[in-house]
């Protein structure tokens, strides 16, 4: 009769266990992506959007531990840069079906609350330039997942996305702060300079940044307390893992700084 009471406790709270795991997962370890809904360069006739690798490597990292969600400027299906899939990560992002679902069904701003994510990270490509700045709603959201001691990251050129936020005592959130972005010398070397709206090294430094530069399209990443930057394309992997230390670290309630 004891062994019958046991196993029916046993049961009872390793389901309600699993139940709480799971609503856990579900509602608090999110991190959203924010990917370009901007498709033309300029006046070049040629297109643009997120760039791929900017996107599915640091998913690649994050999506063992946190579930990932996407959002764009107009919401929708959102359009892709980079598109090299000879790369195993890219290609494993690209050919996952519920990826795809999602890729061409991103969140509008509106839609998202910033209190169900523990960070956001603004993905790269060119496209950024012209959409990330200029948008309100994710500078927004930005700042309260932030300011609620969320991480927040972006890599090449989707620190485009972090010009305009602002913190509730009215300054911006990368003043002062170390930052890496799509360098000038990059962006002469891509050919670009005349083409996007501005360039994003000046910018950053315009808006208070302590801009860190490393050598062109090499592996380039700098933490400042909870904001993670990567310069390019190359720094995306390595920008993910800080992120990935940085929730662990506050997850486990070991030193967490601003």
């Amino acid at each position: 009769m004891k062994w019958m009471i046991l196993s029916v406790v046993f049961v009872l709270f390793g389901t309600n266990s699993i139940t709480r795991g799971q609503t856990i997962q579900q509602t608090n370890d999110k991190i959203l992506f924010v990917l370009t809904s901007h498709e033309k360069l300029g006046d070049t006739g040629k297109e643009t959007g997120f760039y791929l690798s900017e996107a599915a490597h640091p998913w690649e990292v994050l999506k063992g531990d946190y579930q990932i969600e996407f959002v764009s400027p107009e919401g929708g299906k959102v359009p892709v840069d980079g598109f090299d899939l000879e790369d195993p990560v890219n290609k494993k992002f690209w050919e996952n079906p519920q990826i795809q679902t999602e890729l061409n069904n991103t969140m509008k701003p509106s839609e998202i609350d910033p209190a169900d994510y523990v960070a956001i990270h603004f993905v790269g490509g060119h496209g950024t330039m012209w959409d990330f700045p200029q948008n309100e709603a994710l500078a927004e959201i930005a700042s309260k997942i932030y300011q609620n001691q969320g991480v927040v990251s972006a890599v090449c050129h989707g620190p485009a996305g972090l010009v305009n936020i602002k913190l509730s005592d009215g300054s911006y959130l990368i003043k002062g702060r170390k930052v890496a972005g799509f360098s000038n010398a990059e962006e002469k070397a891509a050919g670009l300079t005349k083409v996007v709206p501005f360039l994003l090294e000046d910018k950053l430094i315009e808006r208070g940044a302590n801009y860190s530069e490393g050598e062109i399209f090499t592996e380039h990443v700098v933490r400042d307390g909870r904001l993670v930057t990567g310069q390019n394309p190359q720094s995306a992997k390595k920008m993910a893992e800080e992120v990935l230390e940085l929730l662990k670290t506050k997850n486990n309630r070991q030193l967490y700084t601003n």
